[in-house]
């Protein structure tokens, strides 16, 4: 790269009257050949090797964006407020905000030929050096650390309390039907196309229509039709009520995809459920699609997605039904059960599901967390607070034909706050994943899994997997951006194995009414389909207590990482 005549030149890191410096030619040449000069060894004595090694690999990454993408997304409130964020620890050579100055930096090294790069930002950032603000970092790095520590003592207690609930069983699933196989149902597939008059929004929605049973497939497709018996003997547990479908007609589940998504993302998900005797709607909610973030980062929108979006997306599910039910009065093929409807979303659709259920949003929570963001480490909130835009009044998008709910991924924390789910009395299963650095999964899954009031709920916590585990395969040429396998996590199939699974389990239990298939919503079950390396643990109840308590004194005992501390800093600045 050939530095241009603005471009930065030192790193200076201040800490208080501290203030330390190392070239920018010194990071590129350890980054291109490992070398340690001396101006790059007064800090190295303080790094481990394995710290050093991470640095080198930051410092070669690189990312295949467009300007005009960068550009888009950094002038979006959401980005804005990221860049407000970073530049409290990265500022001009004059000690101001580096707002303005990174914004630039980033879309002038999108340009780079062989993409963007720490290095290439740092080559064009518009002033000859750039200040770190090292006790802004360190504070932020320490709130990084508490919460992976309390994340660890979390899903810790959450696998124990699998386990010994585990121990408990005396189920043989072996025994039983393979819920993670495709049932003995077929279906027919149809593309709605929906317009919204008093909305004026037009959205898709596809249609799985289950038909005659087929040959083959797993043996729990006889469940609905009769064979409870056989569940029942093998379970022995003969004093327990086989309870029939609630209704005749085939009961209804929505699936909702997450921002950036669309409805083609849990395609296995919705011939999973068809082929158990469910009919499946699955909309496209314009606003927050794939679509809507390809015309943002083309240059075609303004946002990532608009405030408004809170509220159509549970609005587009409740119009889809409403034309359903139209639909089903008068064409024979449907034959839908509208009293007893489930809905599934992830992410974003998590949280319309939520909603649908029974959440309720909460302004005055969100406002606080927004103005003073503590979960700094929480990118979810960078969306959830783009709902302060909204008019503050008292929106109810619950739907009474709703009466179970599965979250994956959600984002609820602030949007909702304990009052808003405290609200939910349906049945609900909240799902997810250890690794998950957009929606972190201690305080938007496990923290408000403990603030619902159902009688009947579900905490499932995937280890290893992420945001985006559950998601099935699209069409790369479909997406605004292809995710990398580093985001997406290891052995993803695995966790749409899980899900193919618990989701035919809990909508059998609490939509269809057969209630035998509530023996597979056990920790026993998820055990019995635990897979390496993305084990599984299921929880119907945790002790608050536990959860809240403060793992910082833990992790200042057990800590050994090779970052810089702060008394490394005083000696430092003693040289």
């Amino acid at each position: 790269m050939t530095p241009s005549s603005l471009a930065a030149e030192r790193i200076y890191f201040s800490y208080g009257a501290i203030e330390r410096t190392i070239s920018v030619a010194s990071l590129e040449a350890y980054a291109k050949e490992g070398k340690i000069d001396d101006d790059l060894a007064t800090y190295a004595e303080y790094v481990s090797p394995q710290r050093l090694i991470q640095l080198q690999r930051v410092l070669q990454a690189r990312i295949q964006l467009s300007p005009v993408a960068v550009s888009q997304f950094l002038y979006t409130p959401v980005g804005e407020t990221l860049l407000e964020r970073l530049g409290e620890v990265i500022q001009t050579e004059a000690r101001q905000p580096g707002f303005y100055a990174l914004r630039a930096a980033l879309i002038l090294a999108a340009t780079e030929p062989d993409g963007l790069s720490l290095l290439s930002v740092l080559e064009k950032f518009p002033t000859q050096s750039v200040r770190i603000n090292l006790g802004r970092s360190l504070e932020i790095m320490e709130r990084l650390e508490i919460l992976i520590a309390q994340t660890r003592q979390a899903i810790a207690l959450i696998s124990n309390e699998s386990a010994a609930a585990t121990t408990r069983s005396q189920v043989n699933f072996s025994q039983l039907p393979d819920l993670r196989l495709p049932g003995r149902f077929s279906w027919n597939k149809q593309t709605l196309k929906l317009y919204d008059r008093r909305r004026n929004r037009t959205f898709f929605a596809d249609i799985y229509i289950p038909l005659q049973k087929r040959a083959g497939g797993s043996e729990g497709a006889e469940v609905a039709e009769g064979a409870e018996e056989k569940i029942q003997s093998k379970i022995q547990n003969p004093k327990s009520k086989i309870q029939n479908p609630l209704s005749p007609g085939y009961p209804v589940i929505v699936i909702s995809h997450g921002l950036g998504s669309d409805r083609t993302s849990f395609t296995y998900l919705a011939e999973q459920l068809a082929s158990y005797g469910f009919a499946v709607a699955v909309p496209e909610h314009p606003g927050s699609n794939a679509k809507q973030l390809q015309s943002l980062l083309s240059g075609r929108a303004n946002q990532v997605a608009e405030p408004n979006e809170f509220i159509n997306r549970p609005l587009d599910v409740k119009y889809l039904l409403d034309e359903l039910q139209r639909l089903d009065a008068y064409n024979p093929s449907f034959q839908l059960n509208f009293q007893q409807v489930g809905v599934i979303g992830q992410s974003f659709g998590g949280y319309t599901a939520l909603a649908l259920a029974g959440a309720r949003l909460n302004f005055k929570q969100l406002q606080t967390n927004c103005d003073e963001p503590n979960d700094i480490w929480n990118v979810s909130l960078l969306l959830q607070c783009r709902a302060l835009d909204l008019p503050e009044t008292n929106y109810n998008l619950q739907d009474p034909r709703v009466k179970a709910a599965i979250a994956i991924n959600p984002i609820d924390s602030s949007i909702f706050g304990q009052a808003g789910l405290e609200r939910i009395q349906v049945p609900v299963m909240i799902v997810g994943g250890s690794t998950d650095t957009v929606a972190p999964v201690l305080s938007e899954q496990i923290l408000p899994f403990s603030w619902l009031h159902s009688a009947q709920k579900y905490l499932v916590v995937i280890e290893r997997a992420s945001h985006f585990s559950i998601i099935g395969e699209t069409n790369p040429n479909q997406q605004a951006f292809v995710l990398p396998p580093q985001a997406i996590g290891p052995n993803p199939a695995i966790a749409r194995r899980y899900m193919s699974a618990l989701g035919v389990a809990f909508f059998q239990t609490y939509i269809a009414g057969n209630t035998q298939y509530r023996y597979y919503l056990s920790s026993a079950y998820v055990q019995a389909i635990n897979q390496a390396p993305l084990n599984i643990s299921l929880v119907q109840s945790l002790p608050i207590t536990q959860l809240t308590q403060p793992a910082l004194q833990r992790y200042r005992k057990s800590q050994e990482s090779g970052l810089i501390r702060k008394q490394d800093l005083r000696k430092l600045g003693e040289k």
